[in-house]
C-alpha cells in the first residue's frame, strides 16, 4: 500500500469510527465497535476501494495505534478520541506520577485560565513520553509540552484510564496540576 493511500485510509477511518459513521451509513455499537465486513463494504461503496489486507495493514502500521480489531478480527474500533457517545469499557488505573500534554503555544493563555478541558471529546489526552507530546503539539502550531502532576491528581481522586494504544485519558486537568515550563 502506498503512503498516500495509507494516510487517506487512516484519516477516513478516524472520521467514520470516531466522529461521523453516518458518512457511509455505518453502524457502530455502544462500545464503538463496527463490523469489519460492513465497514469494508461501505467504504468501497461510498468512498474508495479498500481490501481487508489493506485495512489490516493500516491498523497494524498506524504509528499512533488509533484503531484496534476485536480478538476474532470481526470488529474494529478507534482506540480513543471519539466525539460520539460510546463506552470504551476502560477501567480506572493508577497513572505514572507524571504525564505530558502536547499543545501549541497559542493555547497557553486559555490553559492557564481553565486547565485542560476535554472539549467535544470524552477525555483529555495525555502522553507517557515527551516525544509523543511534542508530535501532538506540532499538529496545532508551535509545540509546547506541559508536565502534569498525575500522582497528586490521582491522590486527590481524579480517575485515569489507559486506552488500547497507550494514551492516558482523564476528564480534566486543572491548571494547578500543570507545570508550564
Amino acid at each position: 500500500m502506498d503512503k498516500e493511500k495509507e494516510t487517506r485510509t487512516s484519516k477516513f477511518l478516524s472520521l467514520v469510527l470516531r466522529h461521523q459513521p453516518e458518512t457511509i451509513h455505518l453502524e457502530i455499537d455502544a462500545n464503538g465497535w463496527a463490523n469489519v465486513q460492513d465497514l469494508l463494504q461501505k467504504i468501497n461503496l461510498y468512498a474508495f476501494e479498500l481490501t481487508l489486507n489493506e485495512l489490516e495493514f493500516v491498523v497494524s502500521n498506524n504509528s499512533k495505534k488509533r484503531f484496534t480489531f476485536s480478538n476474532d478480527l470481526t470488529r474494529i474500533r478507534a482506540s480513543q478520541g471519539h466525539s460520539l457517545e460510546i463506552n470504551l469499557e476502560l477501567q480506572a488505573e493508577t497513572p505514572p506520577p507524571v504525564l505530558y500534554h502536547g499543545t501549541a503555544t497559542k493555547n497557553l493563555d486559555s490553559i492557564r485560565r481553565s486547565g485542560l478541558v476535554k472539549g467535544q471529546r470524552h477525555h483529555v489526552h495525555l502522553s507517557a513520553d515527551i516525544d509523543t507530546a511534542i508530535k501532538v503539539g506540532q499538529r496545532y502550531g508551535k509545540p509546547v509540552v506541559l508536565k502534569i502532576n498525575t500522582a497528586l491528581m490521582h491522590e486527590q481522586g481524579q480517575l485515569f484510564y489507559c486506552s488500547a494504544n497507550g494514551v492516558w485519558l482523564t476528564e480534566q486537568v486543572p491548571s494547578s496540576f500543570i507545570e508550564f515550563s
